[in-house]
């Protein structure tokens, strides 16, 4: 964990409100605009606390803010309703991106929107995405269908009365025989997209199979979404070595419950997340996350080859240019 003293906390929910103020939405592009201004008057309080994760885990939890359940609202009942609903906190959450890297988001996700809000919805309670409940949210690598997939993941806590546990497991945790990790350097099967991707599960071009490990510099890094991932395709040495990751994975995993305020900081490279089964009641009390993507330029951790990638059409937006 890393804490935010209060002082830090309320100058940077100071200057997200002030943002919000001044560009009337956390959606603005102008606001987008003026991220980079603000993160470099923010960087010297800041610089510590989201500094670059830094130890095999692959995660951290930043600490401090206090969002007021009150002020808040219902807790909404699809993304698509949420429009300014916590609109101060998607700007803290778009500030703490930004002192991390570059945020970006998706032109067929979520309306291209650069803070999603992750709900529990009424008829999704059995898909693999954020928006079900009544399923374990298998560990994956968030969008590891595409190859310009955020480096980290930051998930923003609004309401968590349950508890319900975020779960995570790093590669570097994990002990594989060098013959596993030589099978999952091949590119044998493809990763599918997930069903919050309805373009682009209707891409016409054909899928191209992708390494699960790579050498990333400074240990394995990883591209693994079992749920969208054809393996009975594969021969049959991939698929044990793939259980065996399976196996790994499932053995380090580790369960963070997440308050009102926590951030919890992926590295997207080497940590899956998913989610624990739970009820969801659709009464505006369920959970309620904010979930931001960030890449973070120069880093050594996904092949050359990626770039020839299709994407299945998809095309990252950037919160502002260079």
């Amino acid at each position: 964990m890393r804490p935010l003293d209060p002082a830090t906390a309320a100058e940077l929910t100071a200057a997200a409100a002030r943002l919000l103020a001044e560009h009337g939405s956390a959606t603005s592009p102008e606001l987008l605009a003026a991220l980079p201004g603000t993160r470099a008057r923010l960087a010297e309080a800041l610089g510590t606390a989201l500094r670059p994760v830094d130890t095999a885990d692959g995660l951290f939890v930043l600490r401090g803010l206090r969002p007021d359940d009150t002020e808040l609202g219902p807790t909404p009942a699809h993304w698509s309703t949420a429009a300014g609903s916590g609109a101060l906190w998607d700007v803290v959450l778009l500030l703490v991106s930004a002192l991390m890297g570059t945020p970006i988001a998706w032109d067929g996700q979520q309306d291209g929107r650069f803070v999603h809000n992750i709900v529990p919805s009424p008829g999704h309670e059995n898909e693999q995405t954020g928006a079900s409940s009544d399923v374990l949210l298998t560990p994956h690598t968030e969008d590891a269908f595409h190859p310009g997939r955020a480096h980290l993941l930051l998930l923003a806590c609004m309401r968590n009365h349950d508890a319900i546990a975020t779960t995570a497991a790093s590669i570097r945790r994990t002990r594989l025989a060098d013959e596993d990790i030589a099978q999952l350097k091949r590119r044998v099967v493809p990763i599918l997209p997930d069903d919050a991707y309805e373009q682009a599960r209707r891409f016409a071009g054909r899928p191209a199979p992708v390494p699960t490990l790579f050498d990333g510099g400074e240990g394995l890094t990883m591209r693994f979404d079992p749920a969208y991932t054809p393996y009975d395709e594969a021969d049959e040495a991939w698929r044990a070595a793939y259980g065996r990751l399976e196996d790994e994975l499932a053995r380090v995993s580790v369960a963070v419950s997440l308050r009102p305020g926590d951030v919890l900081v992926v590295d997207n490279d080497v940590v899956v997340h998913g989610r624990v089964p739970f009820q969801a009641r659709y009464d505006g009390t369920d959970r309620w996350l904010k979930r931001a993507s960030v890449r973070v330029e120069g880093r050594p951790t996904r092949p050359p080859a990626e770039h020839d990638e299709h994407g299945y059409g998809q095309a990252a937006l950037t919160a502002w240019t260079a």
